[in-house]
């Protein structure tokens, strides 16, 4: 094996000496100079090594390079601005709703400067982090109480820890899902300190399932939004209503509902007003799906429960901070107002005309043959209406490369653009492009398809 050159180490270039080049120092807006100068460093460890194994001395340039492409990949790990191209609504790994200009500037001086997130104004005294949400939230629901935690699954552990730790909650089979991220009902039940009573079948759960079930130590029946799948065919439940005015006084009828659908009209889904009107006790469901606002969860429901769950310790640990506090209080004023579109009724109310009219401005001055205007469909996501799909339209894009190629080419555009295969082609949907983004669309896809990106 041929030993390093002294002299081929000794020519490796101190760290601070790449930190000093144009092409690395323009970084540090961007990753900050102490993680550019790890990554500078990694680089020259590497090439110390090849070195090491046998090989020559790469060149400064070589290694500044090296750096370079640590930095460009390391940048890309960060939160970005991109465009949802998918065809699905509340995408969750997109970041879901998107939060309204209006809401965002509205919220602006709350989070850059001080605010009376635990302040009471009348008192001068230490006041309780809720601010007028509780009262904005019954009021969109028809709830007597209402508490704002980080997310659902927060809000579903929060119910289960402080009403049923330690007695039995009956699930049917049928829901005992899981969702994105590894969200299991039964480990939730597990971890809360609740024993799962398992009821009926995967299709078929009767009243008589739940009521033969009810003993002493029933603390709640848990139904659990079925989120991202549904069973067809030979199925049969109770409604919530049959199943709540069948229940003991003592024992509580809870609804995960998950979506956050309450003013909306979607197929396949229930609303959060449903459930309480129907029987239930408490309903808990994301903020940041059919809602619009930021991630959050919501427990809504009898106010002597919400009551009980605002004094648990837990509650400290899942409640949110200022910013999503101002957030939500922009969204809901602006859902009760009407005066902001919820994001899912935005894009179901496209009349094709637009569709149409999107389609022909992204079509204009593309390369002749390499895309054209395909009819395609749109869904909701965000664990709603899961197997509903919408008429919309799409760009299909003609390319001698592969069809992962091409979507890897587009994820790497700035901004981003995230599309989808179907049959073999590339297809960017044109419902859930926001109407802003339509000249960078324009102009990254003349770019990608004449080759000059």
């Amino acid at each position: 094996m041929k030993k390093p050159s002294q002299s081929s180490l000794s020519r490796l270039p101190q760290i601070e000496r790449l930190l000093e080049t144009d092409e690395l120092n323009s970084w540090f807006s961007r990753l900050s100079r102490p993680l550019v100068a790890r990554l500078a460093a990694e680089t020259i460890e590497e090439a110390r090594e090849r070195i090491q194994g046998g090989e020559a001395f790469p060149g400064a340039e070589t290694i500044v390079r090296a750096a370079l492409k640590r930095c460009r990949e390391t940048a890309r790990r960060r939160i970005h601005h991109l465009i949802n191209a998918t065809g699905v609504m509340l995408h969750t790994n997109l970041g879901r709703a998107p939060i309204s200009r209006t809401a965002w500037h509205s919220a602006e001086a709350v989070n850059t400067g001080f605010s009376n997130l635990e302040f009471d104004l009348q008192t001068g005294k230490r006041g309780k982090r809720k601010g007028i949400i509780p009262d904005l939230l019954s009021l969109l629901v028809g709830s007597e109480g209402a508490l704002m935690v980080n997310n659902n699954a927060a809000g579903v552990f929060l119910i289960l820890s402080a009403l049923a730790k330690g007695k039995e909650v009956i699930v049917s089979r049928g829901e005992q899902v899981q969702i994105g991220g590894g969200f299991r009902i039964p480990e939730i039940l597990a971890q809360s300190g609740a024993q799962m009573v398992e009821v009926g079948t995967t299709n078929i759960t009767r009243l008589e399932d739940y009521t033969a079930a009810l003993g002493a130590d029933t603390a709640m029946v848990l139904m659990v939004h079925s989120s991202n799948f549904r069973i067809r065919g030979f199925t049969a439940r109770p409604s919530i209503r049959e199943l709540a005015s069948s229940l003991p006084d003592d024992v509580l009828m809870v609804v995960d509902q998950g979506s956050g659908t309450t003013t909306e009209r979607i197929p396949g889904e229930q609303s959060v007003s449903h459930y309480l009107n129907s029987g239930a006790h408490l309903v808990s469901f994301s903020g940041d799906k059919v809602l619009g606002g930021p991630q959050a969860g919501f427990i809504v429901g009898k106010e002597e429960l919400i009551q009980t769950l605002a004094r648990h310790p837990l509650n400290r640990v899942f409640r949110p901070g200022k910013t999503i506090f101002s957030l939500m209080e922009e969204a809901l004023i602006a859902r009760l107002n009407r005066t902001v579109p919820p994001p899912v009724e935005a894009v179901l109310n496209l009349p094709f005309a637009e569709l149409q009219e999107r389609g022909k401005t992204l079509l204009s001055d593309l390369p002749s043959g390499r895309a054209r205007l395909v009819e395609s469909t749109v869904t909701t996501g965000g664990g709603s209406a899961p197997d509903e799909r919408f008429p919309s339209l799409s760009i299909e894009l003609e390319s001698a490369e592969r069809p992962q190629g091409l979507l890897t080419a587009l994820r790497e555009l700035d901004p981003p653009i995230i599309g989808i295969i179907v049959d073999g082609k590339v297809q960017l949907n044109l419902a859930t492009l926001l109407a802003e983004e339509l000249q960078a669309v324009k102009e990254a896809l003349n770019q990608l398809l004449s080759g000059k990106s």
